[in-house]
């Protein structure tokens, strides 16, 4: 296996640091300390600070502080919990995570539409800094990255862990059924050092209509760590009108992370609706918070 021990023990920490988000996110007004939140967590606080240090870049306490003083007053006052509103309104800045562009469609409709016939695809598992990743791959880019979780079915952590690695397989495989896709663990580890260690500009293979086009495009407009609801994400591509379409062809995004749409809110701009979890979603929005320069 090619992939690096750091995105291995990063990925092995993910699920724990997402209970940790969300623990420091219902928890920041008592500030409790370093001892308090490692023993919620189950671990030393010496333990707790050198992983979370390491998975987020920021220390519990700073991630505490940026809680603490994100100018989430207006969103309060509408009923959104103080982890939403922070995430909502919080820091601003350019990413150095996504220098991202987007290949000319590698699928055609023709063979979107026939399920893939015809086409060689690769699928493989590998270690992110958000647990394990599957990746769908095509000679021509990047068609499919979604995310499994450990323990589907059992009660682990504050939040419902998620898909089964079968049940994401089946999901990005099942959308080119007529294809011919052969497993390739290597390849994927090669392809999760290069989105996230890396910062190389990633190809993707995949298609999609016009609208959508548009829609995927506006999502990477949105910096790193900040979020739009459907409805501004659906002006900024010029259809001001279509906030539920744009809902729609957010959800058919294959490419997550990469197409970032975790900075997609509902009206209400409360973290919910997003395919890979909600603990996914705040996790991956605290981590660009993170590196944000």
């Amino acid at each position: 296996m090619t992939t690096s021990t750091d995105l291995s023990e990063r990925s092995a920490a993910y699920a724990r640091m997402a209970d940790a988000l969300r623990h420091l996110g219902d928890t920041w007004q008592d500030w409790p300390d370093l001892s308090q939140c490692a023993k919620a967590m189950g671990v030393s606080p010496y333990h707790f600070q050198r992983e979370f240090t390491r998975w987020a870049g920021i220390s519990p306490k700073q991630f505490q502080a940026t809680l603490a003083h994100a100018e989430a007053g207006d969103l309060l006052r509408q009923g959104a919990s103080v982890l939403d509103a922070s995430f909502a309104t919080g820091l601003s800045g350019p990413s150095r995570l996504h220098d991202l562009f987007i290949a000319h469609e590698g699928l055609t409709p023709g063979e979107a539409k026939s399920g893939g016939a015809g086409a060689d695809l690769t699928l493989g598992e590998a270690p992110t800094p958000f647990g394990t990743g599957v990746f769908l791959v095509s000679p021509r880019g990047l068609c499919g990255l979604g995310f499994a979780d450990d323990g589907v079915g059992e009660k682990t952590g504050f939040e419902h862990p998620g898909y089964s690695r079968e049940q994401v397989i089946e999901d990005l495989a099942g959308r080119y059924r007529n294809a011919s896709i052969a497993r390739n663990d290597d390849e994927a580890a090669l392809w999760s050092e290069r989105i996230f260690q890396k910062d190389d500009p990633i190809p993707v293979a995949l298609y999609g209509t016009p609208f959508r086009r548009q829609i995927w495009r506006a999502l990477l407009d949105i910096p790193a760590g900040e979020t739009r609801t459907y409805g501004e994400i659906a002006a900024s591509a010029g259809q001001p009108k279509a906030a539920r379409a744009a809902g729609t062809a957010i959800g058919a995004n294959t490419l997550a992370w990469l197409i970032p749409c975790h900075r997609a809110l509902a009206s209400d701009k409360r973290l919910h609706n997003y395919h890979w979890g909600v603990a996914r979603k705040r996790a991956m929005l605290t981590y660009e918070r993170a590196h944000a320069v």
